[in-house]
């Protein structure tokens, strides 16, 4: 089954739930992640936001305690359709811009005017791009090193190739967004900020 994203308020609740189902959860830590075991054979592998690792005791609570956000990081978001970039701190939007810019769909036409459809396409998606990394270096070049990234990945590579923002990491999760507006850029930081649980049902 897809991972699950759980914010840290319900993580304690998440992680009792799947007792419930599954017959009690003898908890351990292995691999940097807090492991749960069902008396059914399901299995679940919690791992901590931003690629963090997580060393504390075999506990929900003391887990949930360690889902925090950095204080200083950013999202980045790009489509075709569109972009959006924020600043926060811990989990506190500072900055962010969000832009739509038309890209022409593909045409059936064939011969040179396909040609042409596509070379005014691949100019628009630049010219998108090109405005999504100026707004990037504003919000995110002064000093953010860590940022979560969703969309098109194509589009992201191009976006964050450029020079400015070359001291940006990007950290897991990836965020499958659609065409990115203020709403999906908060869904966006409460996925980015959430745990990542992957679960295994003892009948698969």
């Amino acid at each position: 089954m897809p991972d699950v994203l759980v914010p840290r308020e319900r993580v304690q609740r998440w992680v009792l739930n799947f007792g419930d189902r599954h017959g009690g959860a003898d908890l351990s830590v292995r691999d940097a992640a807090l492991v749960g075991v069902g008396s059914d054979g399901s299995v679940f592998t919690a791992h901590l936001p931003f690629d963090a690792g997580y060393d504390g005791p075999a506990d929900a609570a003391a887990f949930a305690s360690a889902v925090v956000s950095p204080d200083d990081w950013g999202v980045l978001l790009v489509r075709k359709g569109g972009f959006a970039v924020a600043r926060l701190a811990g989990e506190r939007i500072v900055e962010s811009k969000v832009g739509q810019r038309h890209v022409q769909g593909r045409t059936k036409a064939g011969g040179q005017s396909q040609q042409r459809f596509a070379r005014r396409r691949d100019n628009q998606a630049r010219q998108a791009y090109e405005a999504a990394a100026d707004h990037a270096a504003r919000i995110l070049g002064s000093g953010v090193l860590t940022a979560v990234a969703g969309g098109d990945r194509t589009a992201v590579d191009e976006v964050l190739a450029d020079a400015r923002l070359r001291r940006v990491t990007v950290v897991g999760p990836w965020l499958p967004v659609p065409d990115p507006k203020r709403g999906v850029l908060e869904q966006a930081v409460r996925d980015a900020s959430s745990a990542r649980f992957e679960v295994v049902n003892g009948t698969e």
